[in-house]
């Protein structure tokens, strides 16, 4: 196998930011996972003093649902090139009035109002309860919320995330009932996203970048696709500033947050009884806790 080339840090572009200015020493990387194709080619270049991989999430020219996402692949092909912390760019829409559009929120929790998504990385003969009480890396996040006071960003610290599958938006009862829920900002990609990447060990935050009121508000009652779009566009270039001066102060080395060994205590299937093709298939993620005298075994009974 042709060696692969590493970064340690990792952008997934949301809606509107389908590639990332200021990259020099470009390298296109196309991955195969256990889990298939990546949304698209990983995008392998330097910014700043860093290397970063970048992959559009939606893929290039937009093609792929929220739901429909390959968010396994997406992480593991990240993990796969060495990243230890992902930037996550995306669109949200506002459920306060004091987040508004052009706005820009950095999420310190989820809530989960997906139905049609797998939210694990981990397939079936392989259970794992991992801690997810505080679902942004701490660290990370406040590395963003930082980096977007200096590009000069509207910016708050904290709030609730609520994910939906779409793609439609929410209903006028939908939407004022997850204000009722004392939820800030409702979006369609956090999760699993954030879940899969926890169980990868890789820190993860997100940049939450407002482009309308959803539909409670009573001057903005209806989300339009015109209004998102233009939004979108103006929340990208934001975004894209934020992450290059988040990206000179990530320190190297991940010491104040939970994420980096996330898996540690969070394997409750016994060792040896790990499927041998999980354990193939996963030694990117489980070597260093299955090692190998504990490998599971194939099948086959003792001869002795």
């Amino acid at each position: 196998m042709a060696k692969i080339e590493k970064a340690t840090i990792g952008i997934i572009g949301g809606s509107g930011v389908y590639q990332m200015d200021g990259l020099t020493d470009i390298k296109e990387v196309k991955i195969r996972t256990p889990f298939g194709d990546p949304s698209d080619a990983l995008i392998l270049g330097t910014l700043g003093n860093q290397r970063v991989a970048f992959l559009p999430r939606h893929g290039r020219g937009h093609r792929i649902k929220p739901h429909e996402l390959p968010v396994a692949a997406n992480i593991y092909a990240l993990k796969l090139v060495g990243v230890e912390r992902i930037i996550s760019l995306s669109a949200c829409g506002s459920l306060r009035e004091d987040y508004a559009p052009l706005d820009i929120v950095i999420p310190n929790q989820l809530f989960d109002r997906t139905k049609l998504r797998p939210s694990t990385i981990f397939p079936p003969g392989l259970v794992v309860h991992i801690s997810f009480a505080d679902p942004f890396c701490p660290e990370l996040s406040q590395v963003l919320y930082q980096a977007a006071r200096q590009a000069g960003a509207r910016v708050h610290q904290g709030g609730n995330l609520v994910v939906i599958d779409g793609p439609a938006f929410s209903t006028k009862a939908e939407s004022e009932t997850y204000r009722a829920w004392k939820m800030d900002i409702i979006g369609m990609t956090a999760l699993p996203e954030a879940k899969i990447a926890r169980e990868a060990e890789i820190c993860y935050a997100t940049v939450a970048m407002v482009t309308d009121y959803d539909v409670w508000h009573p001057a903005h009652d209806a989300v339009t696709v015109e209004m998102i779009v233009q939004n979108l566009f103006k929340n990208a270039e934001m975004g894209k500033r934020i992450v290059r001066y988040a990206v000179a102060e990530i320190p190297s080395a991940r010491e104040h947050c939970p994420c980096p060994t996330a898996l540690q205590s969070a394997i409750i299937t016994a060792r040896d009884r790990v499927p041998p093709k999980i354990r193939r298939d996963l030694a990117l993620l489980l070597d260093q806790y299955l090692p190998p005298e504990k490998h599971a075994r194939d099948g086959r009974k003792s001869k002795k």
